[in-house]
């Protein structure tokens, strides 16, 4: 089957032949319509971040597409979509039936493509570790970016206060449109003090950050009491050069790190049947979204990559395959 390979000597992406999936009992044979890009794809691409044990090392952690060869209640011609641990890059692949969502009808394959990571990603952290409830509030840095974007919107949906950190006047709309109460243009200055100002000085309970150690002292000192920061990047920086546990302590601050590639299959599975249970019905009524940014054939892998590089994108940027 042809698949995105990165050349050995330029590091280019470009189309090739892989070897074919073969589905082991109880998996799907899928074939992908369209996959989508994620920073750990960036990062994968430069070697500094290797596929866990066992998974195909062809870039790509989400895919939408047609069931080829079913299992479990899954029926060939049934459109899905899916977290992967890579190879969605490719033009089949295979995955537990248990980790399969129905892409509802109203969205096509590409939306569908915009959804398993980055919304499984902002859920996990939000529900299962920030433990978000209604009335609390909640910082998001990255507002714009695919799994800010899906934030946003999962936490104002359940009724919470948000507040988002975005790089541009353009980025800051669109987390406004989605939602947010407030948004905090970075590049201008600290983000503490807005935070603080916008909470009547208690902070927030939540905070979803991608950023790490440059973040570190500003994050802490915005957490309300029992606030918990849940770390799932490093752009910033994984080292901070003076950690005061004090505030740890005296406030009850929680500190949590996550990786969901990094989850069990069987945990990957709860988590997609658990989503979709909750918010697959809000998804096809529209009335939470993915935010699409833009759509390349998946031959411009490349400059696709290189787009994401750039940062100017708000949602997720799709390949679809040809």
């Amino acid at each position: 089957m042809r698949a995105i390979m990165q050349d050995s000597e330029s590091n280019r992406l470009t189309i090739g032949e892989a070897e074919e999936p073969d589905p082991a009992y109880g998996e799907l044979l899928i074939e992908v319509k369209a996959t989508a890009l994620n920073r750990a794809d960036l990062l994968q691409k430069r070697g500094l971040y290797p596929p866990p044990p066992g998974a195909s090392p062809i870039l790509g952690l989400e895919m939408a597409g047609t069931v080829l060869e079913g299992a479990g209640p899954w029926q060939p011609g049934d459109r899905v979509m899916a977290l992967l641990p890579g190879g969605g890059y490719s033009e089949r692949v295979r995955i537990p039936a248990a980790m399969a969502m129905a892409i509802p009808h109203s969205l096509s394959y590409a939306q569908g493509a915009g959804i398993p990571e980055v919304f499984l990603t902002a859920y996990l952290n939000l529900f299962r570790l920030g433990g978000l409830q209604a009335g609390q509030s909640v910082l998001v840095h990255a507002g714009a970016s695919g799994v800010g974007t899906a934030a946003i919107q999962l936490a104002k949906s359940v009724g919470c206060y948000v507040i988002a950190t975005a790089g541009s006047a353009e980025k800051l709309d669109a987390c406004l449109r989605l939602g947010a109460d407030e948004a905090i243009d970075y590049k201008e200055g600290p983000f503490l003090p807005a935070v603080l100002d916008y909470t009547a000085g208690r902070g927030v309970d939540v905070i979803m950050d991608f950023v790490g150690a440059s973040y570190w002292d500003q994050n802490v000192s915005a957490l309300a009491l029992d606030g918990k920061l849940i770390l799932i990047g490093l752009l910033g920086g994984a080292k901070v050069k003076e950690l005061n546990l004090s505030q740890l302590i005296a406030r009850r601050l929680q500190i949590i790190g996550t990786s969901l590639r990094r989850l069990s299959p069987e945990r990957k599975e709860a988590l997609s049947a658990e989503f979709a249970e909750r918010f697959l019905p809000q998804l096809a009524s529209g009335v939470i979204y993915p935010v699409i940014d833009s759509e390349w054939d998946w031959s411009r892998a490349e400059e696709a990559h290189a787009y994401m590089e750039s940062n100017r994108n708000i949602g997720k940027i799709i390949l679809t395959v040809s």
